[in-house]
């Protein structure tokens, strides 16, 4: 899931932007952020929506929160909850509104023009978020409100929301001097403007590249759906007759699998590990070691020894010290699994006449020609009883089974692309819950990597809930000329994590919508999205929705069990490339001294003091390590692993009973998925398991348990 935060340096003066906002008025007739919606279920216009309506609409919702700000903290009366706490939630709707659709719109399908609009109003956003923070008046009120919360007979979710406003106050230097908070704005925009650089070069690094072959034969070992997925990107390239593999995920990854050719691989591979790390324009290089310092600045200023250690404050991990055990704690035991992998692909390599040391080009195809020899399981054999049409409908079904949701596609809604769909979503006995749109397939115009997101949060007015709309953006294999869109198994479970995101949206049954669905700590957060993994693989399930595109044939027996029998299978190799990440992270973010050199140069250090075998490299390299570098995941990659073990453990409880067992689907959904982030996940968690969990669970999925 990704997350990005977009914060620039102001580059005009407030005199100037206070005349050009003056002069907005008359563009309200025609922009349609500035009106009301009037689509179905209040989604967005999209087909009214033009790149030109996004900086007026910004501007306007920038002059509007500010006089909302400004009648908050100058009100003579008595500071209270409803007045302070609960107008500041309340504030800034049409700023929300547009920025939403805008920010969205740049991951999932952006443009020039785009990018440049991003880079004019994300200076705007920045002071205007700097000006609220550090506005004294404002934070005063606040601090008097959270100095008397103890007499002012909250309920729980008031408490939550004074507590979540006065620690985003102080952690964004509300306390501060006023030098250092000039000083605090000042490395707040250079943050920004390198972060949402960073995010441009990947992407542009990967449209830039292409590798062209013009002979069959070197494809030699790729399925012929790849080859053709191949050939059909080579014709909407302007290349017919030729094949083309892109750095998209989708394309490069099944070609690291299957292509026989090593020297090819090898040409893939390192296009691919050198991403924005070629000393061009895209380079990352400084980039990233920018923001890792300008971060350390930040946390020192604020008064915290690290980075890590102002972002951990608001996690259930708390500090670094227990975020590096508990990564050391996994990292042996998968380390030496990946060496008995690699020592298992030396001997087959040898067996070829292949005499080299094992290359990180080399995992991924000889894995699998390992899998196929251990488990006679191949890959491709999967794929055809995972289309969209069937993915999908297992999807729904595991929801309807657990929740009683129902889903309905709706043809007559705007969308941004035409490859978009839109669903209602309904509780079993018909009453809305709230809209979801799904997009699944690359495109230039789409980041990389697969999200949740949101275009409006739930919250409630009174009692009355109002729905949320929340969206999918994955890059997943695209259907062609002579098949539909067929799954890989890695596709299939995305599918349903990305699918368990989206229900903590859609499920949402909180007050206020900063503590709504996915508004919790970064290392909660992914317990929906991953606890959903667990049904996509049950054997159980797989009968009931993994039907075979052309036959509708159910997977057959043997081949579940092929796939069972495989389940711990590589999971040395998977486990270590993914830590390797998250020492990564953790080392950019618990440095204490300015970083110096490139991020290449970090990175090999980092992974030299771990004892990373030169046959693995992280899954995520520094150059484009966007989770952390562009999302919101610095100083908290860990948090998958993290979350690993509580969806473990939770699924767990689920099969010694029963997978769709109604009371602990209702207790998970009551505990977990309504709540968002209006209490402290380990007491959420404890509400729906009765404990804390253990993480042999987790250990045993990932056969890493030790004898």
């Amino acid at each position: 899931m990704k997350y990005t935060i977009y914060l620039i340096i102001l580059t005009m003066g407030l005199s100037n932007f206070q005349v050009e906002a003056q002069e907005l008025k008359p563009i309200y007739a025609s922009n349609p952020f500035l009106n009301s919606y009037k689509t179905p279920f209040y989604v967005p216009p999209f087909h009214l929506i033009k790149n030109e309506h996004y900086k007026p609409a910004t501007q306007e919702g920038i002059l509007i929160q500010r006089r909302e700000i400004d009648g908050i903290a100058n009100n003579k009366n008595i500071p209270t909850f409803d007045n302070t706490i609960l107008a500041l939630e309340n504030s800034g709707d049409l700023l929300t509104k547009v920025t939403t659709v805008f920010y969205n719109i740049n991951s999932a399908n952006t443009n020039d023009e785009i990018q440049k609009i991003a880079n004019e109003i994300a200076p705007l956003i920045s002071t205007h978020s700097d000006n609220i923070n550090l506005n004294e008046k404002l934070f005063a009120k606040v601090k008097t409100i959270w100095n008397q919360k103890d007499q002012l007979n909250l309920t729980l979710e008031q408490n939550k929301l004074l507590e979540k406003t006065y620690k985003e106050f102080v952690r964004n230097g509300a306390n501060l001097n006023a030098s250092d908070k000039e000083k605090l704005r000042a490395i707040n925009n250079e943050i920004a403007v390198l972060t949402l650089k960073f995010d441009q070069n990947i992407l542009a690094e990967t449209n830039n590249y292409e590798y062209v072959v013009n002979k069959k034969e070197q494809l030699a070992g790729l399925p012929e759906e790849l080859i053709t997925a191949a050939a059909e990107t080579a014709k909407g390239k302007g290349k017919k007759g030729k094949w083309v593999i892109t750095l998209s995920n989708s394309s490069v990854m099944p070609f690291l699998q299957y292509c026989s050719n090593r020297q090819l691989r090898e040409e893939i591979w390192k296009a691919y590990k050198n991403r924005c790390n070629n000393g061009n324009e895209f380079d990352n290089n400084a980039i990233a070691i920018q923001i890792a310092n300008r971060r350390t600045e930040k946390a020192r200023l604020l008064g915290y020894r690290t980075h890590a250690h102002y972002v951990l404050e608001e996690s259930m991990a708390k500090t670094p010290e227990k975020v590096m055990t508990f990564l050391n704690q996994l990292w042996t035991p998968a380390l030496e699994k990946a060496k008995v992998e690699e020592a298992q692909i030396k001997q087959m390599m040898m067996a070829e006449g292949i005499k080299d040391n094992v290359q990180p080009y080399d995992w991924r195809y000889y894995s699998e020609k390992i899998r196929i020899e251990k488990f006679d399981l191949d890959e491709q054999e999967l794929r055809p009883y995972f289309s969209l049409e069937a993915v999908t409908n297992g999807v729904f079904m595991v929801c309807n089974k657990l929740y009683g949701l129902q889903f309905k596609e709706l043809k007559n809604i705007p969308t941004y692309h035409d490859e978009v769909t839109a669903w209602e979503v309904m509780e079993k006995n018909g009453k809305h819950l709230g809209i979801l749109y799904m997009d699944f397939y690359p495109r230039a115009s789409k980041q990389g990597g697969a999200w949740m997101t949101s275009y409006k949060p739930q919250q409630k007015e009174g009692e009355k809930r109002i729905p949320p709309i929340i969206s999918i953006v994955c890059n997943f294999s695209k259907p062609t000329a002579d098949a539909p869109a067929l799954f890989t198994f890695d596709e299939v479970t995305t599918y349903f994590h990305e699918f368990g995101h989206a229900l903590h949206g859609l499920l949402s049954n909180v007050s206020y919508k900063s503590l709504a669905g996915t508004n919790v700590y970064r290392d909660f957060v992914e317990l929906p999205s991953q606890v959903m993994e667990n049904w996509a693989a049950d054997p159980a399930v797989l009968k009931m929705y993994a039907k075979h595109y052309k036959t509708g044939e159910i997977i057959p027996d043997a081949l579940i069990q092929k796939l069972e029998n495989s389940g711990t299978f590589g999971q040395g190799f998977a486990t270590v490339e993914y830590l390797a990440s998250a020492f990564l992270d953790m080392g950019f973010h618990t440095s204490t001294t300015t970083i110096t050199g490139t991020a290449e140069a970090f990175e090999n250090e980092s992974m030299k003091k771990i004892g990373l075998i030169p046959s693995i490299i992280p899954r995520h390299r520094a150059n484009y390590f966007s989770h952390i570098f562009a999302g919101g995941y610095s100083a908290g990659y860990y948090s998958y692993i993290w979350s690993g073990v509580l969806d473990t453990d939770a699924f767990d409880q689920f099969k010694k009973t029963s997978l769709f067992d109604s009371e602990k689907a209702n207790s998970f959904r009551i505990n977990i998925l309504e709540k968002g982030g209006t209490e402290e996940p380990m007491d959420l968690y404890k509400k729906f398991r009765g404990s804390e969990p253990s993480i042999e669970p987790l250990l045993k999925k990932r056969g890493l348990e030790t004898p």
